[in-house]
């Protein structure tokens, strides 16, 4: 398991944008390819969706991959079986929702992923006030446990969120579900603001980057960018590894250009 922060500080500190695209586990048969095939064209780390039928922060392309991968059979311990396959060369983070890690067991989640070379997880559902019981684990379990922050959350909550966030922090950069948009607007860059006044841990933003352009946008403020609604669309449009290999890289072309 590489461990997510020290990685990504160290990459970050080498004058690195960062570049963490987002794959649902499961959604077609050569999933795992695209994701071997992301990594070899740059990302930096790389988010992988456990499917839920119920995804209350994802918006209709992120919606269909899940009922893709859950009509294929797809199921947490066998997307995460297929994660330790893939034998990546960066540091892997899992996105799912709390009805998913209370069904498993705190432990048995936490310990799943550690097992797995899953060194992250994102449950955009479970608020700081709850995160107690699965942070003790997933801490236990060197897992590391994501947080988010949104354009509405006050600063004196942001301190409190960064100061528990562990591998990044995770700036949403618009109200609403994930989703591509033509316009990141302002939102991004005042959210990293207001995480820079109380972390100097690496801020990722995440929900709407969908072009090359807007990620050099979002990373004029912070160190690196979440894509996946642009990713998914393409391989729910039949593109494979070979264009998600192509987006990525056109990303990182993007980013390096800074």
């Amino acid at each position: 398991m590489i461990p997510l922060e020290p990685w990504l500080r160290a990459r970050r500190d080498e004058g690195r944008k960062l570049l963490v695209p987002y794959l649902m586990g499961g959604m077609s048969e050569d999933w795992v390819e695209s994701l071997q095939a992301v990594v070899a064209a740059g990302a930096d780390a790389v988010e992988v969706g456990i499917p839920f039928s119920d995804p209350l922060m994802d918006g209709p392309v992120i919606q269909r991959a899940g009922v893709h991968a859950l009509d294929r059979g797809a199921t947490p311990a066998r997307v995460i079986d297929d994660v330790a396959s893939a034998e990546l060369a960066v540091p892997v983070a899992a996105m799912t929702y709390y009805n998913i890690v209370f069904r498993m067991g705190h432990r048995r989640m936490a310990r799943s992923l550690r097992a797995a070379g899953i060194g992250a997880a994102i449950v955009p559902d479970l608020p700081l006030e709850e995160l107690d019981p699965w942070a003790a684990e997933a801490d236990a379990a060197e897992v590391a446990t994501v947080l988010l922050v949104a354009p509405s959350t006050p600063l004196s909550r942001v301190a409190r969120i960064c100061a528990r966030s562990r591998g990044f922090v995770y700036a949403v950069a618009r109200m609403g579900v994930t989703g591509e948009r033509e316009s990141l607007g302002s939102d991004s860059a005042d959210v990293v603001r207001r995480i820079r006044q109380v972390t100097d841990g690496p801020v990722c933003v995440g929900v709407g980057v969908s072009t090359p352009a807007q990620a050099r946008a979002a990373c004029a403020v912070a160190d690196g960018v979440v894509v996946g609604s642009a990713l998914v669309r393409r391989l729910l449009e039949g593109g494979g590894p070979d264009a998600a290999a192509e987006l990525v890289g056109q990303l990182r072309a993007a980013l390096d250009e800074i």
